[in-house]
C-alpha cells in the first residue's frame, strides 16, 4: 500500500493546477444534449476574483433529480425558463470539493487545501438558485466559486470535513441529508402573521367553534357561509387594520396562506380550498364526521410547496396547529413502512429508521424490482442485526399494498409510511396501508400538479399526517457529518458504482434504468475508468477487494487503491 499511500496524498496536496478541464456541460432537453456528441469538453480553468475561489472537484454524486432536469430542460422549475442552448448549465449537485485557489477578499475564510461538501439548496433573496442547475454544479474537473455560492441568504452554503472522510463519502453527505431534512419539521404549522386567510363554514352548522386569537395577526380574512357566531369571534380578535370580506365560495380567489373549514363534508370543496393555498399555505380541517370521499391532492405541492394539512374534531379550531400535535419523526415503538426501498434513497431512508435509539420497533420495506430488493436486503439485514431490529423486505406480487401491510402487522397497518419511489399510485396506495393516526411522508418528488386520492377525513378525525420536504438545509447537512463522525450514520455504505469524468453520461444513463441497487459517484479527476460496480471492482482487483468493508461496502482505504489506479498528477 506504500505506492498507494503516496499517490492519495500527493492528491490530496495538490501542487499545480492544469490550464483546461474536462466538463459535462447541459445544453437542452435529453441525455444526447449533455457534453458534446456523448463527450465531456474542455474549458479554460479560470482564475478567482477578490470575491471567488478555485476549487477542484473530487466526487459528484448522480441523483435522479438530474434525470428531472435531463427530462425537462429549461422548463424545470429551478431553470425559469432558461434557454439552455445559449446559456447552458451543468449536472452535479452532490459535489465533494478542495479549495486550490483564494481570491484576496476571502482568504481569512478559506485557504488552499481544504476540503468542502457543497449545500445545494441555496436561496438568494428568498428565491432558489440551486447549485447543479441554475448555478452550474460539478461535473467538472476544476470551477469557480463565488458569492452566488459563498454570500447567499443562509451565507456559504459549503460544510467543512477533513482527512476522515473519503471523497465519495463527502459526496454522499448531500443525499443523507435530505433523508435527514425529511424528518425534521418544513411545513408552517400556525397562522401566518400578515397573511391572507379564508375561513368556510357549512350552510346549517350549529357548531359552538372557539376561534380565540389564531388569526389576529391576519392582514386579510374573507369568511364564507360562517355562522354570526364564528365572524363575531374573528372580528372581535382581529387588528383594526385588517381587512374582513365575506363572500359566496364561487368568488373568492387564491392563493390563501391560511384555509380554515369548519364541518367540511365535501371532498371536492375541500379539493377547491387545498388549491387555494399559497406556498406553505395551511389547510386546517375542523370536524367531528368524515369526508364523502377521499380528496384529490395535489402531492407535487406537499413535496415541493410544503402545503400543510392539519385538523381537529373541534371545536377548538386552534387545537389543530402547533409542532406537538403535528409530528415529523418516526414514531417510537411503531411500524415504518418504506415504499421504493430497494432504491438508493429508500435504503438510506431505512437506514437511518434502523440506526435511531428511539425508532420503530417493525420496519417493511418494499419494492416492485425483487433482483433489487434482495440486494438491498444483503446490505441492510446486518443493519437491522446490529441493532437488533424486525426488517422484512417483501414484493407485493400483485397483492394489495393495504392488504400485505396489514397481514403482515395483524390489521394495525403502518404508523409511518415513506414513499420514495415517484409515482402518484405509489403514493395512493402507501396512503391506504397507513394506520388511522399515521404519517405519510412524500419524500420523492412527483411534479407540481399530479394529485392522488388521500383519506383527509384521517387528518381531522384522527391526527394523521400527510408530509413532504424537498432537499435540504446548510444544518441537515451538518447533521449529517456529525452523525457519520460519531458513528451513527455510515453514507459511504450507500455507494454501489463509480466512475471517471468520461463516464458521467453512462452513470445517468445507468440511473434511469435503474442499474444500480445504489449510488453512483463520478470522480472528476479519475480517467478512463468506466462506469464499474463496486463487486466488479473487487473481483478485477484483488488490492481493491482486499481494501472494501467486511460488507462490500466503500471505504477510504478502496478510493485510495482506485486513485492509485486512475489519477495521474501530469493528466490536464
Amino acid at each position: 500500500m506504500i505506492a498507494t499511500t503516496a499517490a492519495y496524498t500527493a492528491y490530496r496536496h495538490p501542487r499545480s493546477i492544469p490550464t483546461r478541464t474536462l466538463a459535462w456541460n447541459v445544453y437542452g432537453v435529453g441525455v444526447e444534449r449533455v457534453g458534446r456528441d456523448g463527450r465531456p469538453e474542455a474549458v479554460a480553468v479560470g482564475s478567482p476574483a477578490s470575491d471567488q475561489i478555485l476549487v477542484r472537484v473530487d466526487a459528484v454524486g448522480l441523483c435522479f433529480s438530474d434525470v428531472k432536469l435531463i427530462r425537462l430542460g429549461g422548463d424545470h422549475p429551478k431553470l425559469y425558463g432558461r434557454d439552455l442552448a445559449q446559456e447552458p448549465t451543468r449536472l452535479g449537485h452532490e459535489a465533494a470539493v478542495t479549495v486550490v485557489t483564494v481570491g484576496s477578499d476571502l482568504a481569512t475564510r478559506f485557504h488552499p487545501g481544504q476540503r468542502l461538501a457543497i449545500q445545494p439548496d441555496i436561496y438568494v433573496n428568498g428565491r432558489s438558485t440551486a447549485y447543479g442547475y441554475t448555478i452550474p454544479g460539478g461535473l467538472i474537473g476544476y470551477h469557480l466559486i463565488g458569492p452566488e455560492v459563498l454570500a447567499a441568504d443562509d451565507g456559504a452554503y459549503v460544510v467543512e470535513v477533513d482527512d476522515r472522510f473519503g471523497y465519495a463519502e463527502t459526496a454522499l453527505t448531500e443525499p443523507w441529508a435530505c433523508v435527514e431534512a425529511a424528518y425534521t419539521q418544513r411545513r408552517r404549522l400556525e397562522p401566518l402573521a400578515g397573511g391572507r386567510a379564508w375561513v368556510v363554514g357549512n350552510v346549517g352548522d350549529a357548531h359552538p367553534y372557539r376561534f380565540g386569537r389564531i388569526l389576529a395577526g391576519s392582514r386579510e380574512i374573507v369568511l364564507t357561509e360562517v355562522s354570526r357566531d364564528v365572524a363575531t369571534q374573528i372580528r372581535a380578535a382581529a387588528a383594526p387594520e385588517t381587512m374582513i370580506a365575506i363572500a359566496d365560495a364561487a368568488a373568492v380567489k387564491g392563493p390563501f396562506d391560511d384555509v380554515i373549514m369548519l364541518a367540511p363534508r365535501s371532498a371536492q370543496r375541500v379539493r377547491e380550498a387545498a388549491d387555494a393555498l399559497a406556498f406553505r399555505g395551511v389547510l386546517n380541517l375542523v370536524g367531528d364526521a368524515p369526508l364523502d370521499g377521499p380528496v384529490d391532492i395535489d402531492v407535487g405541492r406537499i413535496h415541493y410547496h410544503y402545503t400543510a394539512y392539519v385538523g381537529s374534531p373541534g371545536p377548538d379550531v386552534g387545537a389543530a396547529y402547533g409542532a406537538a400535535r403535528n409530528r415529523a419523526e418516526l414514531l417510537p415503538g411503531g411500524v415504518a413502512l418504506f415504499v421504493g426501498a430497494a432504491g438508493p434513497m429508500g435504503q438510506m431512508h431505512l437506514e437511518r429508521a434502523l440506526r435511531l435509539p428511539d425508532g420503530p420497533e417493525r420496519f417493511i420495506g418494499i419494492d416492485l424490482d425483487a433482483d433489487r430488493l434482495e440486494a438491498a436486503k444483503k446490505r441492510l439485514d446486518p443493519v437491522a442485526a446490529e441493532y437488533g431490529r424486525d426488517l422484512t423486505m417483501a414484493v407485493p406480487h400483485g397483492e394489495e399494498l393495504a392488504a400485505l401491510v396489514a397481514r403482515l402487522t395483524g390489521g394495525r397497518g403502518a404508523d409511518d409510511v415513506i414513499v420514495s419511489a415517484p409515482s402518484a399510485r405509489a403514493i395512493a396506495d402507501a396512503a391506504g396501508a397507513m394506520a388511522p393516526r399515521g404519517m405519510l411522508v412524500v419524500f420523492a418528488g412527483v411534479p407540481v400538479g399530479t394529485r392522488a386520492p388521500l383519506d383527509l377525513s384521517r387528518v381531522f378525525l384522527h391526527g394523521a399526517q400527510y408530509t413532504g420536504t424537498s432537499g435540504s438545509r446548510i444544518g441537515d447537512q451538518q447533521r449529517v457529518v456529525d452523525k457519520t463522525l460519531a458513528g451513527e450514520l455510515s453514507p459511504r455504505h450507500a455507494l454501489a458504482a463509480v466512475g471517471g469524468i468520461e463516464a458521467a453520461a453512462d452513470g445517468l444513463h445507468a440511473l434511469m434504468e435503474s442499474r444500480f441497487p445504489g449510488k453512483i459517484v463520478i470522480f472528476p479527476q479519475l480517467r478512463s475508468l468506466p462506469l464499474t460496480s463496486l463487486e466488479d471492482l473487487a473481483a478485477a482487483d484483488p488490492q481493491i477487494a482486499a481494501a472494501l468493508g467486511e460488507d462490500g461496502a466503500w471505504t477510504t482505504e478502496a478510493e485510495a487503491v482506485l486513485f492509485a489506479r486512475y489519477w495521474s498528477a501530469d493528466a490536464a
